[in-house]
């Protein structure tokens, strides 16, 4: 509780005043000289605004059970879930759009996304997992295909930066993601200050395929109000054309026309 209540910037006293308990309840609490109830323990993750996976922790750690379940994409209380994400990266076509976990590891995408990275990748294999991460820091990957790679790898970097702050009890999970940021030039082009004229709004993907630079921007989406682990961590992208040329190619390529 101590950690994030550091992470998130609050006083023993302010997180008081959020959880409308007593100060001196919250000092008794982290020392470990008073014992929460089940009910302080879901009133404090509230005023945390802790995921769900860190309140199952938070309980666990004060002896109850976790209140929140952690499913996958083949258990059949997610049928409804996927069939929603389904939909979604249907009625995205012909743009790419994809779904990933909090590794960034793709668990779901539409037929856009197979394509152009079939298009960029000649080895690529549906079937085989899929890390976003991966495939645009790996030199071996999409790298030597991105014309911006540089700028790209400085706002993923800190993004992945961003997330090994945060409490990660999955070691696993943490050495993913460090491994990312192990990937050659990356911690580089952290340090870079981005080139790109002041005038753009927001940073494109520029990829050089077909002999043209292919210009896209993305957009991340969750689900709302999530009551399980794994809905809660994902996330939706979605892949727009960010100039008319990049769109053409799309109604080329991508859509039969």
């Amino acid at each position: 509780m101590r950690e994030w209540r550091a992470l998130r910037g609050l006083s023993q006293l302010d997180l008081a005043l959020v959880a409308e308990v007593s100060s001196r309840h919250v000092s008794f609490l982290e020392t470990g000289r008073s014992r929460p109830s089940r009910e302080m323990v879901l009133r404090l993750a509230q005023a945390l605004e802790l995921p769900l996976r860190e309140r199952n922790r938070l309980l666990t750690a004060a002896g109850f059970a976790a209140l929140y379940g952690e499913s996958s994409l083949g258990d059949d209380e997610f049928a409804p879930v996927r069939r929603a994400l389904e939909t979604v990266l249907q009625s995205h076509e012909p743009y790419p759009a994809f779904v990933v976990d909090r590794t960034w590891t793709v668990l779901l995408a539409n037929t856009a996304h197979c394509s152009l990275l079939s298009r960029l990748l000649p080895r690529f294999d549906p079937d085989e997992p899929v890390n976003v991460m991966q495939l645009v820091l790996d030199p071996e990957l999409l790298r030597p295909r991105i014309a911006n790679w540089t700028e790209v790898a400085h706002v993923l970097g800190h993004r992945i930066r961003r997330q090994l702050r945060l409490p990660e009890p999955n070691a696993d999970a943490r050495v993913r993601l460090e491994s990312f940021l192990a990937q050659p030039g990356v911690r580089d082009a952290m340090t870079k200050v981005r080139s790109s004229p002041e005038s753009e709004i927001v940073l494109p993907l520029v990829l050089e395929l077909d002999g043209q630079a292919l210009s896209w921007f993305s957009t991340i989406a969750t689900i709302g109000t999530p009551r399980d682990v794994t809905v809660e961590e994902l996330s939706i992208e979605s892949l727009f054309p960010a100039d008319e040329k990049t769109r053409r190619w799309v109604d080329a390529q991508l859509s039969g026309g």
